[in-house]
């Protein structure tokens, strides 16, 4: 008793609470951060300069979570969501303040990476060093055309039943499966929508049983699509616990009537008791078992389960700002790790003399050589190897190539320290890194500058390819001393 009454004389925040604070910052997930008598607290739907009333919901020893009672005075970057469903779906974190704002935070965000955690220095900024790196402002999705809204080229619905027992479709409330009912995101391709209501309406047109999370009975679990900014291509993906259904093929049928764009649909089985999205099996029920699309002049075949950058208009002008830092001088050898279907390799080989992918997934590569193939390039050109990315870098070291430019696109957990390791073997004379996470790509090009790895980090650049979300790119730069 004695310990908790010292913890409470210190801690000025209680559960339940009402306490009145000022925003001062906002992280990457949408939580506001304030301070009650200097104890902090994270309150969602916040923006910097509102001043609250807020209840404490969680009390830990060093920080609490809160929710608004009322804003009292609302901050200048506050603006209208625009979704009916924002507050209560977990798609997005930044509806509630202007796009303007969402940039400043995420540019910050980046900049506060590679400054605490990587330990640079920023060209230009107070207390600078010899070798401080350039920071370039962050690269908004408001420019060229492009817009913050509807730019998903692919979504994922999970389907369920409502109260009334009809079928619906949504995405998922925060931190939950409860389905959050929508058939109009606004991040989502705008096409997406009717076919969703076409969908659940002909689900209860034929009485097709939806998949119970609860009972682990029904058979249509969710619906997946992607669509081909280019050729204007949609694909429909219907993951089941079966591969027979009842009435299928009606469903299909209903579907292409309802929507001449539709070139693909498949059928993904996955039986089982998983949260997990996909299953192992996917069939064609018509059309191709691909979509098609094109990125800088380039076309790609996509398949399902391929991965694929979802803002296509956003992605070509990362690539492009990707070969604007490599500097291409149209006879370099080029090793893309993490290749996936070869769509950063694919779209810079005019630039260079030999393109070499290496991904771990045996899809992805087969996709990568047709994705060659389909582009008329010879396999002298390219070549791609289906290998983890840190032993395929020290089977390449090993055979003594040495790449002139390496694009190193890792997923969130960065790279592996082997790859980095590699990387150094080989030598490369630039490295870009192309990462969706900035807190380990800081720590990755921290690892790449230090004295046994040998490189120098000349630039980064935030750029926004997940608008309205609390996801940041970053593309770094890094030369060999």
């Amino acid at each position: 008793m004695k310990k908790k009454f010292k913890m409470d004389q210190q801690n000025p925040v209680r559960k339940n609470g009402s306490y009145e604070a000022v925003i001062e910052d906002v992280t990457l997930d949408g939580n506001g951060v304030c301070r009650v008598d200097g104890f902090t607290m994270f309150v969602p739907m916040t923006a910097v300069g509102d001043r609250i009333r807020l209840k404490a919901v969680k009390v830990q020893k060093n920080f609490g979570y809160g929710i608004i009672e009322q804003v009292i005075t609302p901050s200048a970057v506050r603006t209208n969501p625009g979704c009916p469903v924002y507050k209560q779906c977990g798609g997005c974190s930044f509806r509630h303040i202007s796009y303007e704002e969402e940039l400043r935070l995420k540019e910050k965000t980046v900049r506060d990476a590679f400054v605490r955690l990587g330990g640079f220095t920023i060209a230009g900024e107070e207390g600078a060093s010899e070798d401080a790196v350039i920071m370039e402002p962050v690269l908004g999705c408001n420019q060229d055309g492009l817009s913050p809204d509807h730019y998903r080229n692919k979504a994922q619905y999970p389907l369920g039943t409502d109260r009334n027992g009809k079928a619906c479709a949504g995405f998922y409330a925060r931190r939950s499966h409860r389905i959050i009912a929508s058939d109009r995101c606004m991040i989502q391709d705008e096409a997406f929508e009717p076919v969703v209501q076409t969908l659940v309406e002909s689900i209860d047109r034929l009485r097709i049983p939806v998949y119970s999370e609860e009972t682990h009975q029904g058979f249509l679990r969710h619906l997946f699509l992607r669509s081909g900014r280019r050729t204007g291509e949609l694909m429909v993906c219907l993951v089941s616990t079966s591969e027979n259904f009842p009435r299928r093929q009606e469903l299909v049928q209903r579907l292409t009537a309802a929507h001449p764009r539709i070139s693909s649909i498949m059928l993904n089985v996955n039986p089982d008791v998983t949260n997990v999205i996909m299953g192992k099996k996917t069939v064609c029920l018509y059309g191709k078992s691909y979509l098609e699309d094109e990125l800088l002049g380039t076309r790609f075949q996509i398949a399902p389960e391929a991965f694929y950058q979802v803002n296509a208009g956003q992605t070509e002008r990362l690539y492009s700002l990707g070969f604007e830092y490599a500097d291409f001088q149209g006879n370099e050898t080029l090793l893309d790790l993490y290749c996936g279907i070869g769509s950063i390799g694919l779209t810079a080989i005019s630039k260079v003399g030999k393109l070499i992918g290496v991904e771990v997934v045996p899809q992805a590569i087969e996709s990568a050589e047709k994705n060659a193939q389909l582009n008329g390039l010879s396999k002298d050109r390219t070549r791609f190897i289906c290998a983890d990315a840190g032993e395929a870098a020290a089977r390449f070291a090993e055979e003594g190539l040495h790449p002139d430019v390496i694009i190193v696109d890792p997923p969130r957990k960065g790279c592996e320290r082997s790859v980095l390791d590699s990387i150094c073997q080989m030598a490369p004379e630039k490295v870009v890194m192309i990462s969706c996470n900035p807190s380990t790509a800081a720590r990755d090009a921290k690892i790449l500058c230090d004295a046994e790895h040998g490189y120098r980090l000349i630039k980064f650049r935030p750029v926004d390819m997940f608008p309205r979300t609390g996801h940041v790119e970053t593309i770094v730069l890094l030369i060999k001393r």
